[in-house]
């Protein structure tokens, strides 16, 4: 059995798609916000439920997709602990697991790249990140890296996994997929044969430039890429709707709530029964989900649910948790011919550092009608 290997060529980034093949269990390893709706349809096309969406450490060269598809699928967030990802479901210590379906995932602690960094271990697979890359290593020159703890965790932890271990890294920038323990240990550029000390002085004069947008990259990173949430655009109810890609518009939701009050829109929301049930509802919204719990599958009737919930030639404004779901539904009511806008922050808002929603924003915090039970 292998992982699914998938790859993001703007940033030469590896995702893994990991399967228990009789529950169609699956977690994914280092998703990248720029390829979610592949991602997506992947699962999809592979007929899997997603239960973990795990990080190796928070990413300076791209912005995680772990919000999103959590959102999406209702799958949970592990990350490791020492990386500050406050918003993560699961704060990963070494040697913790993660099951999914009859299969487990193991943490093992490797730090260096960064002072978080994990790798993980599944069967005879191990995924490091960027601590372990094909014939080389991560960079230790930012985010409280080292060097010394980098040669340490790649001799001692990975290393004394045995030889016939694969070897699956975040990143290839020469077309290789994967390698084995055994061929690292034996010819590895960066540390094969050499001493702590030369490993260290041979890292400490690399000199490599920063990534592109690193510190936008680590902040976004921190918030499990929440940054890419459809809550991030700044967009005040009294400049109107905000233009979007896909659809008409995002619009606050003071203005949401006005263009109802005034017969202007239908107001729709497209969270699960669940959610409107126990968390809150707001007032003569029609409730068409988008997906629905357990499993958060896709609702196979939510085309005809709309076009009765809209009459024609009226627009409408979509709800969700926190404006990821209702993007995705403004998009297909766009296809459908519908004037759609998103409700930005959604019903209870974005995550605040505790992990919390309805602390910032989103409908509710903004004292907008709604009632629960």
């Amino acid at each position: 059995m292998i992982p699914l290997q998938l790859f993001d060529t703007a940033t030469s980034t590896y995702t893994y798609l990991l399967v228990d093949n009789h529950t169609r269990d699956a977690l994914i390893i280092d998703p990248v916000n720029a390829q979610w709706e592949r991602d997506l349809a992947v699962l999809h096309a592979h007929g899997l439920t997603l239960r973990w969406i795990v990080e190796t450490h928070v990413h300076a060269d791209h912005i995680t997709s772990a919000a999103v598809l959590a959102e999406h699928t209702g799958a949970r967030t592990a990350a490791p602990a020492d990386c500050g990802v406050g918003t993560a479901t699961e704060q990963l210590v070494h040697g913790a697991v993660l099951r999914f379906g009859g299969e487990q995932l193991q943490a093992l602690a490797t730090p260096g790249h960064t002072a978080g960094s994990m790798s993980y271990l599944w069967r005879n697979h191990v995924f490091t990140g960027d601590t372990l890359l094909i014939d080389g290593c991560g960079r230790t020159d930012f985010q409280s890296g080292s060097a010394v703890a980098l040669y340490d965790s790649i001799t001692q932890v990975l290393f004394a996994l045995p030889d016939d271990t694969m070897v699956w890294p975040a990143h290839d920038y020469h077309g290789r997929s994967h390698s084995t323990i055994g061929a690292e240990k034996a010819t590895n550029a960066r540390i094969a044969g050499r001493t702590q000390a030369e490993f260290v002085a041979l890292m400490e004069g690399l000199d490599l430039p920063a990534p592109h947008d690193l510190d936008a990259s680590v902040l976004a990173n921190r918030s499990s890429g929440m940054r890419h949430d459809a809550a991030s655009v700044v967009c005040p109810a009294e400049k109107g709707p905000c233009p979007a890609e896909g659809y008409t518009g995002d619009v606050a939701a003071q203005l949401a709530w006005q263009w109802v009050q005034n017969g202007e829109a239908v107001l729709v929301d497209v969270r699960t029964d669940a959610e409107r049930e126990w968390v809150g509802a707001v007032p003569g919204a029609v409730a068409v989900a988008w997906k629905q719990w357990p499993g958060m599958a896709m609702n196979e009737t939510f085309d005809e649910q709309l076009r009765a919930a809209v009459p024609q030639g009226s627009k409408v404004v979509l709800l969700c948790r926190s404006g990821v779901r209702s993007v995705a539904a403004a998009r297909r009511a766009t296809e459908l011919g519908i004037e759609a806008y998103n409700i930005l922050d959604g019903f209870e808002g974005a995550l605040n550092n505790q992990a919390q929603r309805g602390q910032l924003n989103g409908w509710r915090w903004s004292g907008l009608p709604w009632r629960q039970g």
